[in-house]
């Protein structure tokens, strides 16, 4: 089978699933399997839609329901495999947590945050005035201003709100 190139932006037509980096950087994640990997930014892509449908807990957690059966589908592999996936995740480096609702019913999965909790409290205090934003001047300047690349950081993407 042949395959053709990508020409323009053809590729945007497409979903894609999207595994944080610091999964491959991180010295905490090395020992993460790539299935358990890609299995995780699987799991958010589902999160995403679950928080698009309000699935929260008392707390305001975002939850997914996400059987062995559709992971075993996704991945294209056997119930060892996904369930030790999930043990992977779970246990090995607490990306996950399962809670299970009774007999009968599939566990809920919470996706947790990649970021530790230290970090994430860090990131998420940084004020906007630190991220670099373009000074206002006098509109007969004609030299065009460029972005302070000197403070760019391709790990971390904040949002502006």
């Amino acid at each position: 089978m042949q395959h053709d190139y990508y020409y323009g932006t053809e590729a945007d037509q497409f979903s894609f699933y999207r595994i944080p980096k610091v999964l491959f950087t991180a010295e905490e994640y090395r020992g993460l399997s790539t299935d358990a990997k890609t299995l995780y930014g699987i799991l958010l892509d589902r999160m995403n839609l679950s928080a698009k449908n309000g699935w929260l807990d008392e707390k305001g957690r975002v939850y997914i329901v996400f059987t062995i059966k559709e992971i075993k589908s996704s991945l294209g592999c056997a119930e060892q495999k996904a369930v030790k996936l999930l043990n992977e995740l779970e246990y090995d480096v607490g990306l996950i947590t399962r809670k299970r609702l009774g007999l009968g019913k599939p566990n809920v999965i919470y996706v947790r945050n990649f970021l530790p909790v230290q970090a994430k409290s860090q990131f998420i205090s940084c004020e906007n005035h630190h991220l670099g934003a373009v000074k206002t001047t006098n509109q007969e300047l004609r030299e065009s201003q460029c972005n302070n690349t000197d403070i760019n950081n391709t790990d971390f993407i904040a949002k502006v709100q």
